[in-house]
């Protein structure tokens, strides 16, 4: 290190076991330097002392090449010369932890197969782009190329978008130039995705097709970056003019938004149609209600006097009463508290400003021996907790899990989900026995059931609709559409006949895919939107009131969706309309993503957990601040939902971690 006022050396660094290709200062913590070497570590130093503090293990088998530090979000971003990015928390509790390790190769080829299959043309102006060449159709006797990270900088992305009002990314997303040997990238700090690439064989007058280095401006002039760059062959330079809001235009003009096209909203903001699917469930009632609000009378028929219930005893054959009925006035002190607690858990509001649930206060063993709980959901009060387990039964607890409320049993499989109502009366369960039950919460029985012959293949998932009028499951490539009637009264004659009522309204296919592996939709408040993901890794949206698919998203993650988790809230918060439109998706292997329904794209990927085994379940806070989600390692992880990296890290499990839910009405959950 030399000094340039004093011209004279101020430190030496001596660790690393071969060249220092990139060094860069820390500029929120004194006396800190990050350096990275073709040894393949990284190293951080305190300059003061001349001390390591810390180095890291060997990252790649290529060396490293380029470095950044990102003072936004504390972060280091590294290079190597095979085109693997790895990206490192400098926060202090972090300990170095990786991450995100992103590979350019796959997403330049699965930003470029999108494109093509777009039909769009890369580059700008040029019509005989090369960039959607992949290794499929790459000519006979080319050799495939290495992709070494010459350059990291910081894109002055949103400033090229000054005089546009409608910009298809969020504000507070991190945008980094990425200079290889072969053109330019952006990737999205947020998502760790190719946001658009420049290849250096789009511009027909540049004689280098290889680059040796490159540098790029920082901050944008007049919408424009330039880049120099260097050839790797010959002694050659070059000065490039990117116009970056052309470049981002042309090649994202199908996920620009437009003026005049109405975003996806999960809110419903209009009246139903008059054929919507949504209307049959409703017409029943509304022809009710007009005939009472017309004022219509009923007119009862002459007919034969059957009694098809038992007749209630005349009273006769007991004593008769001396004294008259006396009001009972002698109220015990438990009743009136538990009556004004009642009344105080309906008023109070959840602290959107709160901290996580992280600390640790309770732990049950739902059964005796060691059984799996497949799901965890809270009752919409807050006051109830339902788990469905491999054992073929549901277990209702109160939320300070300090007494089994009830026990539900009759499925002769594993039971997949359970679902509360609206209402809080009743609770929906899917099983792999291919039923369906609806258990009564209090009258702790079953109300209605759905056998085999109605499904052809086990039912994944079951939940209550459209504030509890409906009812939505997935069975094999298709969800169904069910209205239903419940009434749990017995007839003394019939004692064994189901009187509650279950109708199919309509099936909805999702397209090209051989089973429907998660459903998601909100019952809490009006909404016509239905989420869906399938085996083929595909996410389609559904607007029941126009009845049909209105949006496919092609491979969301690189295997299949196991859960889709929206951001519903509570009763008990309140967020912005626009909130509601985010939703959660995960599988195993790939994270977790945050999607947004109005423009249909990934705004933030969580990395961190460990899920390559088990499908582990995810979870958004009633405040919309923060995910949970479970992991193999036998621990919960808690993120904040501005950040990719984890906040905590929650242990004591001794299996691994399927199925997460937070409390609707107080900051507290369950892992």
């Amino acid at each position: 290190m030399l000094s340039a006022k004093k011209e004279a050396v101020l430190a030496e660094l001596d660790g690393h076991l071969a060249p220092v290709t990139a060094a860069e200062f820390c500029t929120w913590e004194k006396s800190m330097l990050v350096s990275v070497s073709e040894d393949r570590t990284f190293k951080v130093w305190d300059y003061s002392t001349s001390q390591l503090i810390y180095q890291s293990g060997i990252i790649t088998a290529f060396p490293l090449l380029s470095l950044l530090i990102d003072e936004e979000n504390k972060q280091i971003i590294t290079g190597c010369a095979e085109g693997q990015l790895w990206i490192f928390s400098l926060i202090i509790d972090h300990n170095y932890r990786c991450v995100a390790h992103i590979d350019l190769k796959k997403e330049q080829e699965k930003f470029c197969n999108k494109v093509w299959k777009s039909g769009k043309e890369i580059g700008e102006g040029q019509n005989n782009s090369k960039l959607c060449k992949t290794d499929n159709m790459r000519p006979e006797g080319s050799v495939e190329m290495s992709l070494p990270i010459l350059l990291i900088e910081h894109c002055d992305f949103f400033s090229c978008f000054h005089n546009e009002e409608n910009i298809y990314s969020s504000q507070n997303t991190s945008y980094f130039w990425i200079g290889t040997s072969t053109g330019l990238l952006i990737i999205n700090l947020a998502n760790f995705e190719l946001e658009t690439f420049l290849s250096y064989r789009d511009y027909s007058d540049l004689s280098i097709r290889i680059a040796r280095s490159c540098a790029l401006t920082r901050k944008a002039a007049n919408g424009k970056v330039l880049c120099l760059i260097t050839s790797m062959f010959e002694d050659m330079i070059a000065v490039l003019e990117v116009n970056l809001a052309a470049l981002v235009r042309a090649q994202h003009s199908d996920f620009l938004p437009h003026a005049n096209e109405k975003s996806l909203s999960v809110i419903a903001r209009c009246n139903l149609l008059a054929n919507s699917p949504l209307c049959k469930g409703l017409k029943k009632n509304v022809k009710e209600t007009s005939s009472k609000t017309l004022g219509v009378k009923n007119t009862v028929k002459d007919k034969p006097l059957v009694f098809h219930s038992k007749i209630k005893s005349s009273g006769y054959t007991a004593a008769p009463r001396m004294t008259m009925f006396s009001p009972n006035t002698n109220l015990k002190k438990q009743e009136v508290s538990k009556w004004k607690t009642s009344c105080k858990c309906k008023n109070k509001e959840y602290p959107l400003e709160s901290c996580p649930p992280i600390k640790y206060e309770k732990e049950i063993s739902v059964t005796c021996k060691s059984t799996p709980i497949f799901c965890v959901q809270y009752s919409g009060d807050g006051e109830l907790l339902a788990c469905g387990q491999a054992d073929k039964t549901v277990l209702i607890f109160n939320s300070n899990l300090t007494d089994v409320h009830n026990v539900f049993s009759g499925h002769d499989g594993a039971v997949n989900s359970v679902g509360w109502s609206h209402d809080r009366k009743w609770l929906v369960s899917a099983s792999e026995d291919r039923t369906l039950r609806v258990w009564s919460v209090c009258n702790k029985e079953l109300a209605l059931i759905l056998g085999k012959e109605k499904f052809h293949k086990t039912v994944r998932f079951a939940q209550f609709y459209f504030i509890d009028t409906f009812i939505l499951l997935c069975c094999g490539a298709e969800f169904h559409l069910l209205s239903f009637h419940l009434d749990t009264t017995k007839d003394d004659l019939k004692r064994y006949k189901q009187r509650s009522v279950c109708k199919l309204v309509q099936k909805f296919p999702m397209t090209s895919t051989m089973e429907i592996t998660s459903l998601s939709a909100v019952n809490e408040f009006y909404s016509y939107i239905v989420l869906t993901a399938g085996s083929n890794r595909a996410l389609e949206v559904f607007d029941l009131n126009a009845g049909c698919s209105t949006a496919v998203i092609q491979e969301a993650h690189v295997r299949p969706v196991h859960q889709i988790c929206q951001n519903k809230g509570s009763s008990f918060s309140t967020q912005q309309p626009e909130a509601y439109n985010l939703f959660l998706t995960t599988a195993a292997g790939d994270g977790i993503k945050l999607w947004d329904l109005r423009t249909l794209r990934c705004e933030r990927r969580f990395a961190g957990h460990s899920s390559r085994c088990y499908p582990c379940g995810i979870a958004v806070s009633p405040c919309g601040r923060f995910v949970a989600s479970g992991s193999d390692d036998k621990y919960a992880y808690i993120y904040e939902m501005r950040s990719s990296t984890f906040l905590s890290k929650l242990g004591r499990h001794t299996e691994s971690v399927i199925s997460v839910s937070f409390s609707p009405s107080s900051p507290q959950g369950i892992f």
